[in-house]
């Protein structure tokens, strides 16, 4: 999975329809999530699309899974997991997911049908880690 400031550097030079195709070619090089995870336990409520997000530690380091049923959803999900991804559970319970992801300015980008989840797949995000760190 690409860095969130490799992404972000690529962003930057792209426009319009543009960046769409770089949300969904972010959620299509997502990690394979099986659909045994996709459970109502994994899944973000609040989602305009089904979003699911399941986490696992492998170490310090805390690894996500996700997926989504609509392709622009499942960029954005792939987005928020790229700011946390393989980080200690502890630091992503304590980072600032949504001042990393200010720099995309996803409201100004998509519709608001299309963002009003993102706050819940990065509590939900956090809460997991939270809960990991202990």
């Amino acid at each position: 999975m690409r860095t969130l400031d490799d992404i972000r550097e690529e962003y930057e030079f792209l426009e319009g329809d543009e960046r769409y195709r770089l949300l969904i070619e972010l959620g299509r090089d997502l990690e394979e999530m099986p659909g045994a995870l996709k459970t109502d336990a994994t899944l973000v409520r609040g989602c305009s699309a089904s979003v699911w997000v399941y986490p696992t530690a492998e170490g310090e380091a805390l690894h996500f899974l996700a997926d989504s049923n609509a392709a622009i959803t499942k960029g954005i999900v792939a987005l928020v997991i790229a700011a946390v991804q393989d980080k200690p559970a502890s630091e992503v319970a304590a980072m600032d997911v949504k001042a990393a992801l200010a720099p995309f300015a996803l409201e100004n980008q998509l519709s608001s049908n299309r963002t009003q989840g993102i706050p819940n797949m990065i509590a939900l995000v956090q809460e997991h880690a939270a809960r990991i760190a202990g």
